[in-house]
Formats: structure tokens, C-alpha cells, sequence
């Protein structure tokens, strides 16, 4: 028996990975097998979020006793455990290690201050930095592309069902711990909270792997985690505990996995994740006692301990409001102007970047160098101020955290602009966040502040090294809040370091475009519960007002690196379609019993990842659809060698016993880039003549759809599902049994309206490349994924 081939199939496309595309480089095209991930362009799969149900899964799932379900619960609340212990532990000695890092050289270098030794104490501040910067780039570029930015995007489109190469292996765990270190004690002004996110999901990740075989540490009870669905859940509690260490907030980690993160989401993962994050909370408060102790080095307490804002006396009226919601509105339109600088810088730094390693190096080191001057330059620009006579904490500060930094100042003076650039950026966040402080800071100093934090997070982000955006945007969004607050002055009841935390909230919601959990978040990291009426204001206003430009950062990111991220709703013309105008061919059948030779020559000239299986007379009565085999279990079955001499079904005269020969564990999903190929499978002339019953294998009951359902409604089930592969058979009998297979790159909107190009020069089209916000207002998408 031979392969069929079926025009209309859009697999030749939907899984084929040798497709060029470079994405932001020219126009995304989501509908490309490869995608920028970390910072080189690699091959991308999607993932198989559906249960697999063929007949040795059904009998496995029928062995399993009291005993087994018991181990397979227990195996989910333990992993869980321990995700949300280690990423503790990791995110406690990120901590201690940047507070450290960055402690000695501030030290060093104003020791060298206070001996008058200006050159000296720049290029000690200079050299050090550069080194930190270059050791975490070349870390990165030579060790584990995959590590590079925040990482973020790369799990949000994980969750969503995109698989990339290496985002969870152990050695991009190791760069991103080391290098975000690394990187954020270099002063460049890049965060720590997306790396802990993607380290919390290499954690979960590798976790739920089964272990290894190779160094011989598997075991049994972890079998029941080979497979998609389940690592998606413990990746999703992954990337809650990564939040909940980076900021201290269980609560907040919890809701951001759900707004942000997690594509599907049920009542149970909600209790694990919380589960996960509180073991996060528990422990980072047992070590942020040892640190109130002094037991934690020269900068102990920086980095875990909240930025405390409380005030048990915080009262306003309506008098604050305009004030509140200016900062909302401006916090909207900075936050899109951040959004697009960004996506453009990301565009020329891939022009870089893509040359070679050396351009990817270089750029670290320009960028190093180029803080390194601001950070130590500006600073002689503010007029030393005498030191405050009701100060609480030592006036002026020298070579540590605080307030009062003395910089070039004489005694009794301080240097309120270096008590802000020229410290960490949690300690620059604490100084703007504080009360009591109204008469600290003067205009031009804050003002200044401000403008540099907003271009170096941009220029910084794009380096090759693990770098955050959460941490930047708040320490610029408090600087122009306090600006703010500085202009209103008296005539508001909310001191500067409030008007901070406000700002702060507002760039975040106009950058990230996030609401509940940020709102949560910044509850915890402030410690002051009765911010939240005018917390959610001006995150509502914010986000509001961005969403009428562009969409959240991370969606930018996601789009300009090619992912092919499935939105929540389908878009309007997707009503227009039906399945079958989208579809394309040719499409590779399979029979169920089918000649080793076809099936070797099939999977070694496509990438499709699934084949329909049919059955024909006299199998059956006429042409039917049994079900669909993927490629994985089609190359472990050449690999066991289950053939049969004759065209006969397993069992009969000749014939093998799949339940003997195999088990559900033969075709549990590996580690990523773990399977086997079809490159590696010898076989004789005698072995491709016979023949594989593909019967116990195949899943007789996959997700199909009549070719007249409207696109829309496909994606919707595709999407809800968590589907790879979904089905198209024909209205009428008398056809072939299958049409073709839609998977996720159908269903982006380049590869439909480079199929129906007159959808572009629709009155809606121009309407929504205008005016982005309309979209968002009657649809409730985001205003640029399809843009």
C-alpha cells in the first residue's frame, strides 16, 4: 500500500521548519517555522496540549489502581513544592549576590571620591561595570542564546502552546541565574524580574522532565509528567513563584501567571500556583529575618526587603483627583512611546546582532561604556544640598545605601541627583518611594533622572544578556511621579514618595498593559493597602489610554520575534472564512496498514508533525477517517522495529502484539530536543518492503471540523483545546475522508490575508491600521498583535 496525497492541507506550511524568515528584519510573518529566540533565530514547534488517545494510552490509563492515582497527586503537590523552594533559594542568592557585587564597587569607588581621586574612582566604576556587562554577554552568546532578554515572551508563547528550543534547558537555567547577576550588578539598568520568571519556569520544566536517563537519574513515579499538558501547568507555577521571589508578592505572582502568562487556566492550578508561591513567601521571610540580623553581607537587606511606604494617616479628597489621573493619562501615553522606542531599538539591534558574536559583544560593551558615563557624569551636574537636621538615617551617606549620598559633596552636604543614579536600582526605588523626604530632591534632579531612565532602559534591554523590563519601568515611572508630586506641591494631601508609587503604577499599566495583578503586586512590594482606590485608577486610565496606540510590550516582543501567539478572540473578517479557505495542500495520508518504505520516505522529505490515518475496503466499507499518528510515535515504531511480513491487522498470522512490544511510557514525550529522528533509523531493503499496522497507535478520536465552519469558531476550539492539530473532513460523502489540517499558523493573520488579499482593502482593515483603539473598544483584543 502506498501514501495518499490530498490537495488542500495546510501542514505543507503549518509544520515544515525550513522555511527562511528572519523575523524584524521585514514584516512579521507568523505563519515562518522559526522565531528569534533569546537573541538567535531558531526552528519552532508547537506543542501537543491535547491527550493522545490511542489504545495503549487506554490501557494504561485502565491499569491504573488507587496506588497510582495516589502517586500521580502527590507527585503534583511535591513538584510544586519543591518549584516553589528553589526558586526561592535562587531568588534570595540573586539577591545577596547583585546587593553584594554592586555594594563593593559603590564602596570602592567612593572611597576613591573621598580621597579626592575623581579619575581613579571613574574607571574603577567604568572597568567594573564593563566587566560585569561583557562576562554576562559572552555568557549568553557562547553558552545559551536562549537566555538573552527578559524571557518572558518566550514563556507567555510556551504556555500558548509554542515550543523553542532550549528555553528550559539546564544550561540556559544556569546563564540566566548567572548572567542576570551578572548584568543587573553592572548598572545597567535592567531588571531581575523577568529572568527570576523564566528561571522559575526552567525549574518547573526540567522538574517535571522525569529526570534523566542518561545520568541515570529517573524516576518511575515521574513518568506521569511526560507530556505536554502536565509541564504546562508546572511551568505556569513556575512563572508565578519567579514573580513571587523577584518582589515578595505570593498573591501577586499568582495573578499575574493568570492575567499575563497562562493561556488555559482551571480551579485546580489555581491552587497549586498559590501553593507554590506561598512556599516562595514562607521562605523568603525566613531569610529575610537572617538578613535583618546582619548575617547577609554589606548589602543585606537591599534587595528582599519591601520598599515600605505605609502610613497609617494617608487622606484625600477630591482636590487629588486630577492630579491622580493626570498621572494616569501621562503614565498611558509615555508607556506607549516606551513600547514603540523599544520595538524600533530591537529592530536595529538585531541588525547588529545578526552579523556575528563579535557585533552581539561589542554592542554590550558601547552600552556599558555609555552608562557607566551618564551614571558617573550626571551627577556633577546637581548642587550639593546641606544635610536635613530631622533625618532619621545618617546624613550623608558614603559608600552605601541611602537617602543622602555624599558624591563630590563637602561635609554636611549631600548630592540628592547620585542618590539616585548612582546606587542600585533598588535603592533608587526606596529613595523615590520614601516619606518624609518632600524637601530631598530638587526639580532638576529628579527631572534628569527621569529622562535617563527612560532612554538607557530602552538601549539597554536589547543587549545579549538576561535583562528585565519590570524593574526600569518602575524605578522611571517613580521618578516622573515624583515629579509630579513635587509640581502639585502642597495643594495635594499626598506626600512625594506616594505620587511615586502612583507613577509608577501608571507607566506599568501603560507599558504592560496589566492591571489586577500589577495592582497587587505594588500593593505588596509598598506595604500600603490604602493606595488601592488610587492605585486602580490610575492603572485603569493608563492602560486606556496606551491601548488606543499599541499593545503591551511583551506582545511587541512576542510579534517582532515571529512566535505565533493565538489571541483570546478571532478577529472580525475571520467570520467572513470557513475553514476550507484556508486549508491547502498536498496532504500526506497514511493507511492503517501501511508500507515501512512510504512512511520512511514520507518523514524524510516533509516536517509535518501529524499524518491522518485512513482505512479503505477491505478494511472497511468504504474510504473512513480512523484518526491521526504523529511523527514522534511514527519514528519510535521504525526504531522498535514493528513490522509485519504481511498487510495484515496486529494480531493476525505473522503479526505482533503492540501491548506486548510497547507501552504508553515508549511514547511519552521527551525533553525538549531530546527525540529521536528519522535520520537516525537504518533500515534494510527487507525491512522497508514490510509493512506497520498503525491501528494501536493512532488516535481514533481527534478534534475534526466540517470545512463550512466559520474560521472563528475554529480557532476558538483550537485555542480553548490547546489543540496541534485539528481536523477538517468534508459536508458531503463521496469524497476523500479528510480535507486537511489546521494548526496555529492557519490562523495567523498574515497567512489569511496573504490567501484573501482583498480582506486588506476592506473599509474595517484601514479602519483598524487608523485607529487601533476601535478595536480594542468593540472587540477586546489587543490593538497590535494583527496590526
Amino acid at each position: 500500500m502506498s501514501s495518499i496525497i490530498v490537495t488542500s492541507a495546510s501542514e505543507l506550511n503549518a509544520d515544515q521548519e525550513d522555511s527562511v524568515f528572519v523575523p524584524l528584519l521585514s514584516p512579521p510573518n507568523s505563519t515562518s517555522q522559526v522565531a528569534i529566540v533569546g537573541s538567535n533565530v531558531c526552528p519552532i514547534e508547537s506543542l501537543d496540549y491535547e491527550i493522545f488517545e490511542n489504545e495503549l494510552f487506554k490501557q494504561d490509563w485502565r491499569s491504573r489502581g488507587k496506588m497510582q492515582i495516589f502517586q500521580y497527586t502527590l507527585m503534583k503537590w511535591l513538584l510544586c513544592f519543591l518549584i516553589g523552594l528553589i526558586v526561592s533559594l535562587v531568588g534570595f542568592c540573586n539577591n545577596l549576590a547583585v546587593e553584594n557585587i554592586a555594594g563593593i564597587k559603590f564602596v570602592v569607588t567612593s572611597n576613591m571620591m573621598l580621597e579626592s581621586r575623581y579619575g581613579m574612582a571613574f574607571l574603577v566604576f567604568s572597568v567594573s561595570n564593563l566587566i560585569l556587562a561583557l562576562f554576562a554577554s559572552m555568557i549568553t552568546a557562547f553558552i545559551a542564546p536562549a537566555a538573552a532578554g527578559s524571557g518572558i515572551p518566550e514563556v507567555k508563547a510556551y504556555l500558548n502552546g509554542v515550543d523553542a528550543p532550549d528555553i528550559f534547558s539546564l544550561r540556559t537555567l544556569v546563564v540566566k541565574i548567572v548572567g542576570s547577576i551578572s548584568a543587573v550588578s553592572s548598572s545597567l539598568l535592567v531588571g531581575k524580574a523577568g529572568p527570576m520568571v523564566h528561571t522559575g519556569a526552567c525549574i518547573a520544566s526540567l522538574l517535571g522532565q522525569g529526570g534523566s536517563k542518561k545520568f541515570g537519574l529517573t524516576w518511575n513515579w515521574l513518568r506521569f509528567f511526560k507530556n505536554d499538558r502536565d509541564r504546562r501547568d508546572l511551568v505556569t507555577c513556575g512563572s508565578a513563584a519567579g514573580i513571587a521571589a523577584a518582589f515578595h508578592a505570593p498573591v501577586g505572582g499568582v495573578l499575574f501567571a493568570l492575567e499575563e502568562m497562562a493561556s488555559w487556566w482551571r480551579s485546580a492550578l489555581l491552587w497549586r500556583s498559590f501553593f507554590t508561591t506561598a512556599v516562595v513567601a514562607i521562605v523568603l521571610r525566613a531569610f529575610i529575618d537572617l538578613c535583618y540580623s546582619g548575617k547577609c553581607g554589606l548589602f543585606g537587606t537591599g534587595g528582599l526587603i519591601m520598599y515600605d511606604v505605609y502610613s497609617e494617616t494617608i487622606s484625600y479628597d477630591l482636590m487629588d483627583v486630577p492630579a491622580v489621573l493626570a498621572l494616569g493619562v501621562i503614565g498611558g501615553l509615555l508607556g506607549s512611546l516606551h513600547n514603540f522606542l523599544l520595538d524600533k531599538v530591537l529592530k536595529i539591534y538585531n541588525l547588529i546582532n545578526e552579523k556575528s558574536v563579535a557585533y552581539k559583544i561589542c554592542l554590550a560593551w558601547l552600552i556599558s561604556i555609555f552608562t557607566s558615563c551618564l551614571l558617573f557624569g550626571l551627577p556633577w551636574l546637581a548642587k550639593c544640598q546641606p544635610c536635613p537636621a530631622d533625618t532619621s538615617e545618617a546624613c550623608p551617606t558614603i559608600g552605601r545605601s541611602g537617602n543622602y549620598k555624599k558624591f563630590q559633596c563637602p561635609a554636611d552636604q549631600f548630592n540628592d541627583l547620585a542618590s539616585l543614579i548612582f546606587n542600585t536600582n533598588d535603592d533608587a526605588i526606596r529613595n523615590l518611594f520614601s516619606k518624609g523626604t518632600n524637601d530631598e530632591f530638587q526639580y532638576s534632579s529628579v527631572l534628569i533622572f527621569f529622562v535617563t531612565c527612560f532612554f538607557l532602559s530602552i538601549l539597554s534591554y536589547g543587549i545579549v544578556a538576561p535583562a528585565g523590563l519590570f524593574v526600569p519601568v518602575i524605578v522611571t515611572g517613580a521618578s516622573y511621579g515624583r515629579f509630579v508630586g513635587m509640581l502639585v506641591g502642597s495643594k495635594s494631601n499626598l506626600n512625594h514618595g506616594l505620587y511615586a508609587v502612583l507613577g509608577a503604577a501608571s507607566l506599568l499599566g501603560g507599558s504592560m498593559r496589566m492591571t489586577v495583578s500589577l495592582c497587587v503586586i505594588i500593593l505588596e512590594l509598598t506595604n500600603n493597602l490604602l493606595l488601592l482606590p488610587l492605585i486602580m485608577v490610575v492603572l485603569l486610565v493608563s492602560k486606556t489610554v496606551a491601548d488606543g496606540f499599541n499593545g503591551s510590550i511583551y506582545d511587541l516582543i512576542m510579534k517582532a520575534k515571529g512566535f505565533p501567539y493565538l489571541e483570546t478572540h478571532a478577529e472580525p473578517y475571520m467570520r467572513q472564512l470557513s475553514v476550507g479557505d484556508v486549508v491547502r495542500g498536498p496532504l500526506q495520508l497514511f493507511h492503517g496498514i501501511e508500507k515501512v518504505g512510504n512512511i520512511v520516505h514520507v518523514l524524510r522529505t516533509t516536517r509535518h508533525n501529524g499524518f491522518p490515518v485512513i482505512d479503505e475496503p477491505p478494511l472497511s466499507e468504504s474510504p473512513i477517517l480512523f484518526g491521526i499518528i504523529l511523527r514522534a510515535h511514527l519514528v519510535t515504531l521504525l526504531k522498535k522495529r514493528a513490522f509485519l511480513f504481511t498487510p495484515s491487522l496486529t494480531g493476525d498470522t505473522g503479526g505482533i502484539d503492540a501491548s506486548i512490544q510497547f507501552s504508553a511510557g515508549d511514547f511519552a514525550k521527551r525533553g525538549s530536543g531530546n527525540g529521536d529522528k528519522i535520520e537516525d533509523i537504518v533500515l534494510t531493503e527487507e525491512e522497508m518492503e514490510m509493512f506497520i499496522d498503525l491501528h494501536p497507535f493512532t488516535n481514533a478520536s481527534p478534534y475534526t471540523v466540517v470545512e463550512t465552519m466559520s474560521l472563528a469558531k475554529a480557532l476558538m476550539l483550537f485555542r480553548e483545546v490547546g489543540l496541534r492539530h485539528l481536523l477538517v473532513i468534508p459536508k458531503l460523502s463521496g469524497r476523500s475522508p479528510v480535507v486537511g489540517i489546521l494548526t496555529r499558523h492557519d490562523f495567523m493573520a498574515e497567512n489569511i490575508l496573504s490567501l484573501h488579499p482583498l480582506l486588506v482593502r476592506s473599509r474595517w482593515k484601514r479602519l483598524r491600521f487608523r485607529f487601533p483603539s476601535l478595536r480594542k473598544l468593540f472587540w477586546g483584543t489587543s490593538a497590535s498583535i494583527k496590526a
